[in-house]
């Protein structure tokens, strides 16, 4: 079967979201997001998508963008993902030929990718020069069946629980705790701080984040932790981020962030729940055992170096 690569068209979005849905189930996707990230990723990320095609359908697709936000010159990230029944005809090839041309066009020297932990991948991986350094763990909760923990009878004294869209006149506060915890996370690539626009765009306005599934939890009037949620209208739900500021860790704010926003879920509807974690993220794994999380799927974070003439 000949398979064909082309640019990605905004009415490809339906496509490629029900390819990611079928290859990556633990990550919410829906056309809308798939679409805005195109439409408003920043001129300096440099992005380009582009799909294969075999027998007249999308059998795969991949992503190729600058780091434009890393402290370090040079960084690129390809995302790269082919159907399961379309594997071995040459797409994911084809594919990371292009993207890998477009990001050496644009200076990238390290090329970061994100295959999952499956030999096939790997094996893949490896042969296009590409090396391990971290370990992601996804984890899955049945909503339905899953017997989450009470909220506590009474909260510490001035300590609340509310949700991001009651932030919505002014969602700085939520930007600032955001960009602490972000701060913090185990990652081999050093990044810049994002600006409060960007966080309004990128983060706030993103077509799958749900405000009003997000918990926040603030002590005294400020923000002390909160769990970022997304939602795929489909009955999936992902913890987009949680964290807790450096004041207020160890107080199992971040257990109480994620156990409302849980709930919220399930009385939305939602029916199964994904997260992630490094591997390494010791505390955050041990908050997502105790809520009745359990492993689903891992990814490798891969780095390739390249050579310019």
């Amino acid at each position: 079967m000949t398979v064909t690569v082309r640019p990605f068209h905004r009415s490809d979005a339906r496509d490629v979201s029900e390819l990611r849905r079928r290859v990556l189930s633990y990550c919410i996707s829906t056309p809308q997001s798939v679409a805005w990230e195109v439409a408003e990723a920043p001129a300096a990320r440099r992005l380009r998508v582009f799909v294969a095609e075999a027998g007249g359908r999308i059998v795969g697709v991949v992503k190729a963008s600058v780091r434009h936000d890393s402290s370090t010159a040079g960084q690129g990230v390809v995302a790269l993902l082919v159907d399961r029944g379309h594997r071995g005809l040459g797409a994911g090839r084809a594919l990371l030929d292009v993207a890998e041309d477009h990001l050496a066009g644009h200076g990238v020297t390290r090329l970061h990718a994100y295959p999952q932990d499956d030999p096939r991948s790997l094996a893949f991986a490896e042969r296009r020069g590409y090396r391990r350094l971290r370990l992601a763990r996804y984890l899955r909760l049945d909503l339905v069946h899953a017997v989450l923990p009470p909220l506590p009878a009474s909260l510490p004294p001035g300590t609340e629980l509310c949700t991001a869209a009651d932030f919505g006149a002014d969602p700085r506060p939520l930007f600032a705790a955001d960009a602490e915890v972000t701060a913090d996370e185990p990652d081999d690539l050093t990044v810049d701080a994002m600006t409060y626009e960007d966080w309004i765009v990128h983060t706030w306005e993103q077509p799958d984040i749900d405000l009003d599934l997000t918990t926040v939890v603030t002590v005294d009037g400020e923000i002390a932790s909160f769990s970022l949620a997304g939602t795929d209208g489909q009955g999936r739900y992902g913890s987009q981020m949680t964290g807790t500021r450096r004041a207020h860790r160890g107080r199992g704010l971040a257990g109480l962030a994620k156990t409302d926003s849980l709930r919220r879920a399930r009385d939305a509807c939602c029916t199964e729940a994904f997260t992630s974690n490094d591997a390494e993220n010791a505390p955050m794994l041990a908050v997502n055992a105790a809520l009745g999380y359990r492993p689903f799927a891992a990814e490798w974070h891969c780095v390739r170096d390249l050579s310019h003439p």
